[in-house]
């Protein structure tokens, strides 16, 4: 068992520092903003200033995390993000076709994926294991599987999240590409503290994540997934699932496949809630962990990460009395 004993995000949604927000959220529409901290009570001044929103966000995350657990130093930190830092890439590019000479190295620095981990070691001061995931839409996923195996060896709490931002020529790509999504594109940024041991400040608990890249049968996929956990289907209590289709993912699989759960309103399309961004099934565990520790009576949630069609993330959590 792998238990979450800290969790934080800044979403679209209430989500930071605002346990229960889960009861709440409306799918987000065309106006809704990115919700965000008073990011200098986290951050200081000088570094804030030099900081791209998806760097401030990430750090925020992180320290808020620390906080809750009560602790000064995870043993590793594990990001994913599926498009990195965009802003400073933008920002970088931009300077090779306007600035003659030498370019300035800030912004090319932070472009890289692994800035978002770096900068969180660099913020608080950590020299442990330090990683960077980005597989498309199951970077998020990958990092919580190198963080419980970094568990099963002799860590004893990880760092791990995921983060995305919004840039405007994300609008113009999806555009020419003829991509029709059904949410707009946002930005996010999920972390969490894993656990080896269960505390009093323990949340739930992570009973396991798979990964499977170029699916070929999603039913099946799960039907495996949940007898290797010795779960049947009408054990799930609620069930998150992502998919990129219209229709509010009326023709999604879920609804076919999820045909014992009666009650439809346990079928949650979280990029409604969230947005798209490749790494939204950050936000859907932290929405999960957060329905948890708020209904005693929920046990078990599935996550059903199939943003990208080719891609199939599946994550179980379990209520600590389960």
């Amino acid at each position: 068992m792998f238990y979450i004993s800290a969790a934080s995000g800044i979403t679209h949604q209430p989500t930071f520092k605002n346990s229960g927000f889960s009861a709440a959220i409306e799918p987000i529409t065309a106006s809704s903003e990115l919700i965000s901290p008073v990011f200098k009570d986290y951050i200081d001044a000088g570094l804030l200033r030099r900081m791209s929103k998806i760097l401030r966000m990430s750090v925020t995350c992180a320290k808020d995390c620390l906080e809750q657990a009560n602790i000064e130093q995870p043993d590793s930190i594990v990001v994913g993000t599926g498009f990195g830092c965009l802003q400073d890439t933008e920002k970088f590019l931009n300077n090779v076709l306007t600035i003659e000479g030498l370019l300035p190295p800030t912004s090319f620095i932070q472009s890289t994926h692994n800035t978002i981990a770096g900068q969180i070691s660099l913020s608080i001061g950590n020299h442990g294991y330090n990683m960077t995931h980005t597989q498309n839409t199951l970077s998020f996923e990958h990092a919580v599987l190198d963080a419980m195996l970094l568990l099963e060896e002799d860590n004893k709490n990880v760092l791990v999240g995921a983060a995305d931002e919004y840039i405007e020529i994300l609008n113009k790509v999806s555009t020419n590409l003829n991509l029709v999504a059904k949410a707009q594109i946002t930005s996010g940024a999920s972390f969490f503290i894993l656990s080896n041991e269960k505390t009093e400040r323990t949340l739930a608990q992570i009973l396991d994540v798979e990964t499977i890249g170029f699916v070929q049968d999603i039913p099946a996929a799960i039907d495996t997934f949940l007898e290797k956990n010795n779960l049947a289907q009408t054990l799930i209590d609620y069930v998150f699932f992502a998919d990129f289709g219209t229709d509010s993912g009326k023709d999604s699989f879920v609804n076919s496949y999820f045909n014992q759960i009666e009650d439809k309103r346990k079928l949650i399309d979280y990029s409604l809630l969230s947005g798209l961004y490749p790494t939204n099934s950050a936000f859907a565990l932290h929405c999960a962990v957060d329905k948890i520790q708020k209904n005693r009576e929920i046990q078990n949630v599935l996550i059903c990460n199939n943003l990208n069609k080719i891609n199939l993330g599946l994550t179980l959590i379990q209520s600590i009395e389960a």
